[in-house]
């Protein structure tokens, strides 16, 4: 069967072209050795990730939008039973009702749905995903700053950037380079269930601007006396700016404004 070589612009597509980049990413999102029980695959394009991964896992579902790749990849894969392509949009997918991970290329222009997707799956264990670098190095604090979403999932996942891959291992060649972003859930939260309500109230009014900086924000909500208090425990001077400052050092905000 012949193999579709026009990409979808609607689809965001940059398909991976580069085999060694391919295997270690499948060597990243499965870390410990494996075999993991399940793990779906976001985006399977033409199968440049789906060898690899299905070498490390005892049941791959590989999910693919364009109609157009789903009878490629199936042909390709007829011979691995334990693989399952599924021609659908992964976001539409429900996650399943038992452990399991998620891996692949994201489409830049979905980035954030899927991302959102996988925080919301109550089995899901990690993520390792190519994205953007732009976004890796966000969520992951490597600019030296720290976004929202990142802080509010602190207690539950960790974000990490694992590797960097060069834009010219993609045909075609997008505009920029991209990035290994893994989220894991901590095997035992930060915090436990009956705090979430604070830290969530807590980070979206410091992050929320009001006042000009996390100190004014926080003093929005708190008494002052007693956010004097947590930023001394936290080691924070007054001025910082909201984004400068590390999870952990949220988590003693925390713990002083809300005990």
């Amino acid at each position: 069967m012949a193999r579709p070589t026009a990409t979808s612009r609607a689809l965001s597509q940059n398909f991976l072209a580069d085999r060694a980049t391919a295997e270690r990413f499948a060597r990243l999102a499965v870390p410990h050795g494996g075999p993991v029980p399940l793990l779906l695959e976001v985006g399977a394009g033409r199968g440049a990730l789906t060898g690899p991964l299905a070498r490390r896992c005892r049941e791959l579902r590989a999910y693919e939008i364009d109609p157009r790749l789903v009878p490629v990849l199936r042909d390709r894969f007829s011979g691995a039973p334990h693989v399952r392509v599924v021609g659908a949009d992964f976001l539409a997918a429900r996650p399943p009702r038992t452990p399991f991970s998620v891996a692949g290329n994201v489409p830049f222009s979905r980035t954030a749905a899927v991302v959102d997707w996988c925080l919301r799956a109550p089995r899901l264990t990690d993520a390792t995903l190519l994205t953007q670098l732009e976004y890796a190095r966000k969520r992951t604090g490597d600019y030296g700053s720290w976004t929202l979403l990142t802080v509010l999932t602190w207690p539950r996942y960790e974000w990490r950037l694992l590797a960097r891959v060069g834009r010219r291992s993609f045909r075609p060649v997008p505009r920029v380079d991209a990035g290994v972003v893994r989220i894991e859930r901590r095997r035992a939260p930060l915090l436990d269930a009956a705090a979430s309500g604070g830290w969530r109230r807590l980070v979206e009014l410091g992050f929320s601007g009001v006042g000009g900086s996390l100190h004014a924000s926080l003093c929005r909500g708190y008494p002052r006396r007693r956010v004097d208090a947590a930023f001394r425990a936290a080691r924070l001077d007054p001025g910082v700016l909201v984004g400068e400052v590390a999870p952990e050092r949220w988590l003693r905000l925390h713990e002083v404004l809300d005990r």
